[in-house]
């Protein structure tokens, strides 16, 4: 095939890592390639990162090439996947296309968010097909613990590519539509040149159970309890919301709906007729009023947000609501790698108050919304895909999902990471280039880039804490006074009881008086001198050199 007819996968999230998914394809001439992207999602910082609350992917590349950016696929509305999109999208200005649910659910969120940008989205359903530039996109339905969740099948001269989202195989998902069998097995028997696809059950042997098992368990332990039950949850996993509040109100309780993301996502729901037949919830105000019996709420804060409902009841501090002995919370949620100490500090929290808690050890209260290895076994049986693509994992996924597809009889495998360009065509299937990318940090209400060594700094200050000094000279080179000291994450005293802030006083004059006379005169090298002799005092006794900062005034 000429380079006019090049196809190319170019990853900016979501390939050596889970979560920040965000994926190019591009057909045609290097110079005059077209682009398609395939979500645009963001990932939660951790400790690497103190201050920052999100991260997104880095969309220079893609934003210099603009105009050739044909438009922008949302695959389902998970905040992985979508969560970047009002963020980035005005830098990028392209058509959007989502199915109802997830616009639904973005606009929701747009209104509770002053600032966010109106996007103008075209709505698509599962089973759609349309054409954007030289692509032919085809929406496949695919079971997931979000409704309306799609593959696609990529349509281009150079041949179909099944891009997958995130799915598995669940025949009863009792809520939204199962995954489409019977048309992957046609856009096999098509030929499919390529396929791209999820990583994150893959070191699991078997098949994941499936929503209305998890139903049907949510249901028998509702039954059986004898004071309030709450039950925690992924907001955005509507078949697990409604199975919990069929089970409440199955067990003639009333149920509570407590956490604003849980309102968002069910009113949605409920628009779009995935709470058809489930009566009303209640608002928070009604949970200490209802008979503890008759109660079963609905709450945010399955992984350990410390703001969410869960967090606030499990330390008594809920504006409207509280907990006794013989209560219940249902974990029906995995805990996110990372996410372990702060769900364990609420799970303790909540068990010295007497409170039994239910997790996913105990019961059949979680399923994945990912193929395991059986899963995957049987799409590539479907596909039969010549090119394979490992995408949605940490390099361990990928790597275990290379070495899978092999086995699975696939001819070429890929296994690339973000910013690789990978050549889509069999035969000569590989990674041929870079594109720039990284991450972007959500710093507050700014946006930072790669470079900006603020966070590095914070780390550093997390560390060994600072030291501000203000120094104020006469013309003579004397000090104008004592120096104002503002110490910050420094202890108090040294191992023999001394006061770390007079060793700091200490060192300042010191440090002074050993300057010539001509050198006192010279603010930058009174400066220089007492940062050195204050960082290394404070090393001396205590084994850490703090930041040092230090303000020469001439008076």
């Amino acid at each position: 095939m000429n380079d006019s007819g090049e196809l190319v996968f170019a990853p900016l999230g979501g390939l050596g890592e889970i979560g920040m998914n965000c994926a190019l394809y591009g057909f045609g001439p290097p110079r005059n390639r077209k682009w398609l992207m395939v979500d645009v999602g963001l990932a939660f910082a951790g400790e690497e990162a103190p201050g920052v609350d999100l991260l997104m992917p880095d969309i220079a590349f893609i934003e210099k090439v603009k105009k050739d950016l044909v438009g922008i696929v949302i695959t389902h509305a998970h905040e992985d996947h979508i969560g970047a999109l009002a963020e980035l999208w005005p830098r990028l200005g392209a058509p959007v296309l989502a199915t109802r649910f997830a616009t639904g659910l973005a606009e929701a969120r747009r209104l509770s968010e002053p600032g966010a940008p109106k996007i103008p989205f075209t709505v698509v359903s599962q089973g759609d097909r349309i054409t954007l530039g030289p692509f032919d996109l085809e929406f496949i339905a695919m079971a997931h613990s979000i409704p309306e969740s799609c593959a696609l099948a990529i349509r281009t001269a150079a041949g179909l590519i099944v891009h997958t989202g995130d799915w598995k195989i669940d025949a009863t998902p009792t809520v939204g539509a199962p995954t489409d069998e019977r048309r992957l097995r046609e856009l096999g028997e098509e030929g499919v040149l390529a396929l791209v696809c999820d990583s994150t059950n893959v070191l699991r042997e078997g098949e994941s159970p499936s929503e209305a098992d998890v139903a049907a368990t949510l249901g028998e332990l509702v039954a059986k309890a004898k004071g309030r039950v709450i039950v925690t949850t992924f907001a955005s996993n509507v078949a697990r919301l409604r199975a919990a509040a069929e089970a409440g109100f199955a067990a003639g309780r009333q149920v509570v709906a407590m956490g604003r993301a849980i309102e968002r996502v069910v009113a949605v729901a409920r628009e779009c007729g995935y709470f058809d037949g489930v009566p009303q919830l209640l608002g928070p105000d009604r949970f200490d009023r209802l008979p503890r019996d008759q109660t079963l709420a609905l709450a945010t804060g399955s992984q350990g947000e410390p703001r969410a409902a869960l967090a606030r009841l499990s330390v008594d501090e809920h504006p409207s609501a509280t907990l006794a002995s013989g209560d219940t919370v249902i974990f029906s949620s995995r805990t996110i790698p990372g996410n372990e100490k702060a769900v364990g500090k609420i799970a303790n929290a909540l068990s010295r108050q007497g409170v039994a808690v239910v997790t996913d050890r105990d019961h059949l209260v979680h399923v994945s919304g990912h193929p395991r290895r059986a899963e995957l076994a049987k799409l590539y049986s479907w596909l039969k895909p010549k090119i394979a693509v490992p995408a949605h994992g940490e390099p361990l996924h990928l790597t275990v999902h290379a070495a899978f597809a092999r086995a699975q009889g696939v001819d070429e495998v890929v296994r690339a990471f973000n910013g690789d360009v990978v050549r889509l065509v069999a035969g000569a299937a590989r990674v041929v280039g870079k594109v720039e990318n990284g991450r972007l940090m959500k710093d507050g209400a700014i946006l930072l880039r790669p470079g900006d060594d603020c966070v590095a700094q914070r780390r550093k200050l997390s560390f060994a804490g600072v030291v501000s000094i203000a120094v104020a000279l006469t013309a003579k080179g004397e000090m104008a006074g004592d120096p104002d000291v503002l110490i910050a994450g420094l202890p108090q005293h040294t191992r023999e009881g001394g006061g770390v802030d007079a060793l700091i006083d200490t060192a300042i004059f010191e440090s002074f008086e050993s300057l010539p006379r001509a050198k006192r005169r010279d603010a930058d090298s009174v400066g220089a001198a007492i940062e050195r002799a204050v960082r290394n005092a404070v090393d001396s006794v205590w084994g850490k050199k703090p930041t040092v900062h230090v303000l020469v005034v001439e008076v």
